[in-house]
This record gives C-alpha cells, structure tokens and sequence, in this order.
C-alpha cells in the first residue's frame, strides 16, 4: 500500500479489519513519513470496531505511545487505563501510567501505579524480572526528586539485589548517601559488593568521595566509555568555521543559564567580552525557564549575541546547529553534571573544545581538548592528573559584579544562633560533608568551648544524623545548628553573622566561597591534589588570604582552633579583605574575561597551526581497576604525604601478576625492576 494514499477516509474505512500485523506495519509506515495524526486515527478506528480481540491490550498500550508522544496525556491515561482492564498483568501499561500521572504533577498516584506493578510481578522470570527493576528505579527517581530521599534507597538497593551491575541506579544510590551523610558510602548487601558500587561511581560523586586524584581521571574515562559512548556521527571538518574570518565564535553550552550557582558565577562573563573580538554564543541545554520568574535567565538572553535553546533538540539536531553557526571554540560549562549534553559535545560539533567551571576536574574524553585552570589548583606538577591541556586565568572562577543582597536587617538571635559565641559555618550542599571533614569539625568545636557550627539544613534526616553523630563523639547537640534554605537574597545576607567559614574537602565550597569572601567572611580550607579540593584555596588566594589556605589535616584544625579562640584575630581578617576588595584578583571579573580571551586565541592558534592538544588517556583502564579495589573511606587519601610513590606501589603490586604497559602514567619498566 502506497503511504501517499492512506488518506483520512480509507485508514476509517480499512483498518477496522486489519490483523494485529497489518496494523502495526501500517503506523510503522506512517511513522516514517511524519504522518503521526494518522496513526492515532488508525489505532483508534482499529480499537473503535476490535473490542474483543485478544490483543487489544497490546494496542491500546501502543496507542497510549502515540497520544503520549503528542502531549495527549489524558487520552493516553484512558487507553492506558483500558488497556488494565482488558490484561490487568500487562507490566508495561502499570509503568507507563505511572509515567503519565507524574508528567501530569500526579507523582504520587505514579508511584502507586508502579507499587501496583510490583506486587503483581510473582513470577520469576526475565521479563518479569526487568518490568520489576523498571518499576522500582522509576519509583526510586520520583521518590528522589521528592527528597524521599530514604524511600528512593530502598527502591534502589532493591532494584541492585535483582541487578548489582545496572550503572544509573548505584549512581543514583551512592549520590543519596552522600546528600543523607551515610557513613559508609559505599554500603555492600548481600548480592551487591563495595566493588560493585565503586565501578559504578559517577565522576561527580567521585570528586565528593575521594581526593585520589588518578583514580577520578579513569573514573571519568570509565564513565565517558560507557554513560557517554560513541556517536552513531560525528564531525572531523567543520567548513563554516575553518579558515576563521573575523571575529573568534564562542559557543557557550550550559543547562545552568538561570537561576543556578553556575548561573550566578556566569552572571557578568558575557557582557563583559570584547565583542571587537569575539561573538557570544549560548547554547542552553536546561530546564524550560519562566523569564518572567527566572530573572537570570533573561539576563543571560540580553547579554549574549545569539541565545540558541537546544533542550527540545535530540544531540544530532543540537550538534548540526552549532555547527552550522561556524564556531570556533565550544565551551562545555556542564561536563559531568545533571542535564549535561555530552553526546552532543562527542559529534565534534566545533573544531576546538574546552571544559571550563561547570565541572571541576579532567572530563578524561576524546574530544574534550583544553581545560581552563589556575596556578593554583593546576599545579605544573600536577598535570599529569589531567588528560585535557591546561590553560590558565588568573583566578580560575568568575564572580558576579553586583549581588542582590537583601537590606532586611537579620540577627543572631533571628538565626538560632548565640550572641556570644564563635559561629563557624559552612553552607555547602550536605553530600559534600564526609566523615573525614565532620571528625575535623568536631575537634575544632572541641577545641574552642565557646563555639558552635552552623550548617546548611539537607533533609530530617541528614539533619539528624549529623547531630547524633557528633553526641557520639561528645558534642552536645544544640552546638550544630541547620540553616533553612533561603532565596539567595536573603541567604547572602545571613552570612556575616558568621565568624569563620570552614571548608569541606575533597570537594570544597566553590561558589559558596565566593559568596563568603564577597560578603565579608574569611574562609578556612584544606587543599588536597583533586581539582575540586583546590578551587577554594585559589578563591581565597585570589582574595588576598593566602594565610587562610592549609595543605595539612592537622594544620587546617589548628588555625581554626586558633583563629576560633581569637576573636580579635578574626576581626582583623575581616579588615584585610574589606580592604582588599578593590585590588584583589578574585573580584576583578573584567581581568579574567580578558584573560580568558587571550586563551582563546592561544586555542585558536594552536589549532590553525596544527598543534591541537590529543587528550592524554593512556592507561586509565589500569588506573581505574586498581583505584577501585581501596578503600577510600578507610584511608583519607589526601593525608598521604607521597601519593605518587603510594601509587606506584599499587601498580607494581599490579604487575606482578598482570603486566602494565611501560607507558603508564607513573610506571616505567625499571620501576618494576
């Protein structure tokens, strides 16, 4: 049958005798020719004249699809709900119901449905077996997203005990334990093993879980292998921006152009480049934003020459129109963070790519070709933890030039906290806060009776874990106070009723830092070898603190003890940064926008001359199984002082029963000797 004949009248009159076969390869044929009006009106004559057929079930569920796809939702929850009552053990409409109530903001009742699906699943077999595992992980992420957080674990482990090698749900896993403050992290189960979860740790997660510095690399190389892939297409010339005429095309992709803490560092950058230089390109890959609530991102769309919003596009559509606006020099402001477009990064849709503030460490990718740093959290030395080339600003993290600070006058009192006492504080997210930074607090809070530390309030009970916790180890419990979260506004302006902002590691306070700094508080950090840990001492640095940076567990607990019993001490801080203000680095955006289009150029001509930088992934497969087999939360790998020579020994432990290539990063053959 001719597809351009199907008309409205022959599919009414024709389908109502198709078999199930016909039926399906005719929508296949519409499918293909954009005819998806007609498809519905197939299915739904077929459904309208073959009430009894044994397979209605089927149909109906395949009808549901189509409306679904077209944004008829309460249609598709009738034919789903159908589609139940003709086989009430059909999995896959429990599921898709359940996906339908909560894209219509009934999480709840989409629960339910998958509860429902669940418990009719008796029977032990493969298909049973992966309906159940869709149902609980689907239940686990609307629980989640929710902050049931505990629920949502629950779902999860028994989603893995079913799995134990299903990649999303131990990443999901390991990241709710991190945001609940759950000691271990890495809890084994009957079937699932510490092994199991750490071959299964995200990159992002990893930077909050340990400051082993190789051992992210290969993480990020593991999880770019397998999470990421490679791209059915992808581009190895790119005519429309080679040979470069004119002005250098910045395309700058990002799901946080908005009302997000990379938003608000972001905020100034674009305003701020030379448009004699270069033309500004955003590419937003976010949430669907309200400009009239989201005032940041109107800002973004007023301040860039063309603002392009991909998060409709599939990666192929996005990856052919960046390409078809010539750019020179696509900046990757996600890497591995939520919402990230990075199948669209992998088709090359720009000759050259950089990684740069959205994610702090080495993406370990193919194509990712520079990574913009600092001297400070990049040492020379260090590079080798990086497979990107390394470029450097001045202070590696933009800061917004003006900040909506509340004028609303807020007290000690008004915040739960004591008028006579030292307050630490520290206001980064709770799954950065590990068990390692919690003992440190504590002996801090030992050390200066008159203390107490005010924290970023996450869920109940994270809340209330960290508070039994420290009773455990002989801090009484009014001594940790939570902050409820604010608009930022009012957040910034609670801030200088702290004393001191002590620093979490591995992944330390970045914007949280330069929020501090900005409103008048000195921060406390301790640097390890990671990216993430050493962005906070280069903000400090940056604003003209270096004092304030540690590179020691013992030394960052006693300059807090120190500085914590010396009131006097700590006011004089405050002095040298209000005075500081007006020179320091890490408040002169302007210097850093022109810096960084200095980088763009050096980029460009390394490119134009052929000295593009390959990215360095040598190896990271070894890297990655022996890194996996520590035991990072029972050895603080930041502590260890030759962490070279510690991995050196681990390789060679290696090797002895495996050989490693001579091109190891750290090994060479008489290493082995």
């Amino acid at each position: 049958m001719q597809t351009d004949l199907l008309t409205h009248a022959l599919i009414q009159s024709m389908a109502r005798n198709f078999s199930v076969t016909d039926l399906i390869r005719t929508a296949d044929t519409l499918k293909l020719n954009g005819q998806t009006g007609s498809i519905e009106n197939l299915y739904s004559t077929w459904i309208q004249h073959n009430q009894e057929h044994p397979l209605l079930y089927a149909i109906l569920f395949n009808y549901s699809v189509v409306l679904m796809d077209a944004g008829k939702l309460a249609e598709s929850q009738t034919a789903l709900e159908s589609a139940l009552k003709a086989n009430p053990e059909f999995m896959p409409a429990y599921i898709n119901l359940g996906r339908v109530h909560e894209r219509q903001g009934r999480t709840g009742l989409g629960i339910l449905q998958w509860t429902m699906a669940i418990q009719r699943m008796a029977a032990v077999n493969g298909t049973a077996l992966e309906h159940k595992r869709t149902a609980l992980n689907q239940s686990a992420r609307a629980l989640e997203a929710a902050t049931q957080d505990e629920a949502a674990e629950e779902m999860l482990r028994q989603s893995l005990e079913l799995d134990r090698h299903q990649r999303e749900p131990i990443q999901h896993l390991i990241a709710l334990r991190q945001r609940q403050c759950k000691w271990p992290v890495m809890l084994a189960s009957e079937h699932v093993t510490r092994l199991d979860l750490m071959e299964g740790l995200s990159p992002l997660s990893a930077g909050a879980f340990t400051d082993d510095a190789l051992l992210q690399l290969a993480i990020a190389a593991h999880y770019n292998k397998l999470d990421v892939g490679i791209p059915a297409t992808y581009m190895d010339s790119w005519p429309l921006a080679m040979p470069r005429q004119g002005k250098l095309r910045i395309g700058y992709l990002s799901s946080d152009l908005r009302e997000h803490a990379v938003g608000y560092l972001m905020t100034d950058v674009f305003k701020l480049h030379d448009r004699s230089k270069v033309e500004v390109f955003a590419y937003y890959c976010g949430p669907v934003a309200d400009p009239t609530k989201d005032k940041l991102h109107q800002h973004f769309k007023d301040t860039v020459d063309h603002f392009v919003e991909i998060n409709q596009m599939d990666d192929e559509t996005a990856a052919r129109r960046i390409a078809a606006a010539g750019i020179h020099i696509l900046v990757d402001l996600n890497g591995y963070t939520r919402e990230a477009r990075l199948k669209v990064v992998a088709r090359r849709p720009a000759p050259v790519i950089v990684n740069w503030l959205g994610f702090p460490g080495s993406m370990a990718s193919p194509y990712h070709h520079y990574l913009v740093a600092d001297d400070w959290i990049i040492p020379a030395e260090n590079e080798i933890y990086y497979s990107e080339k390394v470029l450097r600003l001045p202070c590696y993290q933009p800061i917004a030039q003006e900040r909506k600070v509340s004028e609303l006058p807020v007290t000690r009192a008004q915040a739960g906290l004591p008028e006579d006492a030292t307050v630490f504080c520290c206001f980064n997210g709770a799954h950065k806060i590990t068990r390692f930074t919690f003992d440190r607090w504590l002996m801090i809070l030992s050390r200066v009776p008159k203390s107490v530390l005010w924290l970023l309030s996450s869920t109940e009970g994270a809340d209330n874990r960290l508070r039994a916790y420290a009773v455990e180890r002989g801090i009484a419990p009014e001594r940790i106070v939570f902050a409820g979260k604010l608009a930022n506004p009012f957040h910034l302006a609670r801030y200088p009723l702290a004393d001191l902002f002590l620093d979490t590691t591995p992944y330390g306070a970045h914007t949280t830092a330069s929020d501090a700094l900005w409103m008048g508080v000195p921060v406390l950090t301790y640097s390890g070898r990671s990216f993430a840990s050493r962005v906070c001492g280069s903000l400090i640095r940056s604003a003209g603190l270096p004092e304030l940076v540690t590179e020691t567990a013992e030394a960052f607990v006693d300059r807090a003890a120190e500085l914590g019993n010396d009131r006097p001490a700590l006011a004089a801080l405050r002095e040298k940064l209000k005075e500081q203000r007006a020179t320091a680095p890490l408040f002169d955006l302007p210097l850093l926008v022109s810096k960084l289009e200095e980088l763009y150029e050096q980029m460009w001509a390394d490119c134009e001359q052929g000295k593009l930088p390959k990215p360095d992934l040598r190896n990271l497969d070894v890297y990655h199984e022996v890194g996996c087999q520590v035991d990072h939360e029972a050895l603080e790998v930041q502590t260890v002082k030759d962490y070279n020579g510690w991995w050196q020994e681990l390789l060679a432990a290696r090797n002895r029963f495996r050989p490693i290539p001579a091109d190891a990063r750290l090994i060479t053959p008489e290493k082995f000797a």
